[in-house]
């Protein structure tokens, strides 16, 4: 397998994806390695003179103005790691942990942070090996970087805290024994350069996106098969009446349903059954596509943070260590709440498509909760039931972290940013989302089933035969949650967008 080579400027999403999830291998690009050193170099040559820099030879936060002595600078450094490993909680998920370990070396390997290459090695190192740190999910401000999830990540790198490889929980030092890999003793600077970035929020936010992308793409398929099911109006599509307001997701929205529907004999023109539809069905372009937009704001943040130096001190060649604020997450921070706000919507307007398809004063002759023979049989009731659960959860966990602060340090970090937390909520809205989106995905195929046999369309029809390859039609009550999950795991293959 070819190396995906780390320079701290070049690094795709894809990339991230791909080590995190796939198991791709990493290294240090050749041209990375100078530059590392380079700033290695004036670190040890601040040390030795003894000038007082903040990070180097001094404590941190409101303990920046304590001077630390040479001989002192090595424990000042372990310390840091082992007093900041404060997190609580459940452990992040393999996959985000190998991304904020990927992460961290793409940023380390700028050459701005003054760390040794053989530190940064013994990380790609781990990465490689599948030694995974055990990091608790909740304890991040995010301003001062995510200094407790980061630190619990450098844990086993030093030989302490708790690790999986293999699979198993172990011992820190017991994960690196086995994988032949000789934990490091940190030197001046290197504590606070492993620990002092936007790695974990910047983690969930790229595995955030990639969910996010498939799953907007699946909300175009389900609300297509619900316009079959319920006899839709296609003239709402009209690429000339979207050319009039041109946002990009609405205009992309429109095509792709169109496209989705081509050929459809289930959908109608205006007119012929009625003038208009309601909104949930007339306004998917607007409504979806504003959402397709938040997503590619969010992705643009992402992509520029990854590839970002977000240490301090930073040192920037001839003018020396700067100190400045690199490592605030709020241009995460209010990625990720626009996007949670943004994902939320799309369940919104999801579940209320469901209540047309189940309800029968709404869904244009369809029997009532979709079932023939209701009394004896609920159908999809409750189904729609849990939908509602969840988009009301939801909209608990839209509301934006980063316009929350509290300081912290005595005062020293007196704005704080919560990105990872703008993330972890991101994250949750995406499986809520997903789930309303599985049950109308199947609400809709029951409809079709349930109404006049016509031809579907090119795209639709496609949709339709994964979902009943997975989930027959439902003829009897049953338990409904493991439909719902095998569609939900249809949904992750991304079989249904490709």
């Amino acid at each position: 397998m070819d190396k995906i080579l780390l320079d701290g400027v070049s690094l795709k999403l894809e990339d991230v994806i791909a080590v995190a999830c796939g198991g791709a291998l990493v290294g240090i690009a050749p041209n990375a390695i100078e530059h590392i050193n380079a700033s290695r170099a004036m670190v040890d040559e601040i040390v030795e003179s003894g000038r007082v820099v903040y990070g180097i030879n001094t404590g941190f936060g409101e303990f920046s103005k304590v001077t630390i002595s040479a001989e002192d600078t090595a424990a000042l450094q372990r310390n840091l790691i082992v007093s900041h490993a404060c997190g609580v909680g459940t452990w992040l998920s393999v996959d985000v942990v190998r991304a904020m370990l990927l992460l961290r070396i793409n940023s380390l390997s700028t050459g701005f942070s003054g760390i040794r290459l053989e530190v940064l090695q013994t990380m790609v190192d781990m990465l490689n090996a599948g030694v995974v740190p055990c990091v608790p999910e909740k304890g991040s401000l995010g301003a001062s970087g995510d200094l407790a999830p980061l630190s619990h990540m450098v844990l086993p790198l030093i030989g302490l805290g708790e690790a999986f490889y293999n699979g198993e929980l172990m011992s820190g030092a017991e994960a690196m024994k086995l994988a032949g890999i000789t934990p490091v003793q940190l030197a001046a600077k290197e504590g606070l350069a492993l620990i002092n970035g936007t790695q974990a929020m910047t983690a969930l936010a790229v595995l955030a996106l990639y969910d996010a992308k498939n799953l907007v793409q699946t909300a175009d398929i389900a609300a297509a098969l619900s316009m079959e099911a319920l006899r839709g109006i296609t003239c709402a599509f009209t690429p000339s009446l979207h050319a009039l307001r041109p946002h990009k997701g609405q205009v992309a929205t429109a095509q792709n349903i169109l496209a989705l529907l081509e050929g459809s004999e289930k959908v109608t023109k205006q007119g012929e059954l009625r003038v208009q539809d309601a909104y949930s069905l007339r306004c998917i372009p607007q409504i979806h596509g504003a959402s397709k937009d938040a997503l590619t704001y969010a992705e643009e943040r992402v992509l520029i943070e990854i590839n970002s130096v977000t240490d301090n001190p930073i040192i920037l060649g001839e003018m020396g260590p700067i100190s400045g604020g690199n490592f605030h997450g709020q241009p995460i921070a209010l990625a990720m709440d626009f996007l949670a706000i943004a994902m939320s919507e799309l369940a919104n307007v999801s579940e209320r498509r469901i209540e047309r398809l189940v309800n029968p004063a709404l869904s244009n002759g369809l029997p009532a909760f979709l079932t023939k023979h209701g009394g004896l049989n609920s159908g999809f009731m409750i189904a729609q039931y849990s939908a509602a659960a969840l988009v009301s959860e939801n909209k608990v966990l839209s509301h934006p972290a980063s316009v929350d602060s509290i300081p912290s340090s005595a005062n020293q970090e007196d704005h704080v940013s919560m990105g990872t937390i703008a993330a972890r909520k991101a994250t949750e809205i995406l499986f809520n989302l997903k789930k309303v989106l599985s049950i109308e995905l199947l609400c809709a195929a029951q409809g079709i089933d349930l109404s006049e046999p016509a031809k579907l369309g090119k795209g639709t029809s496609h949709a339709y035969n994964l979902i009943r390859s997975v989930s027959p039609i439902l003829t009897d009550d049953r338990e409904m949650y493991y439909d719902i999950e095998k569609v939900s795991a249809l949904i992750d293959t991304n079989l249904l967008s490709s």
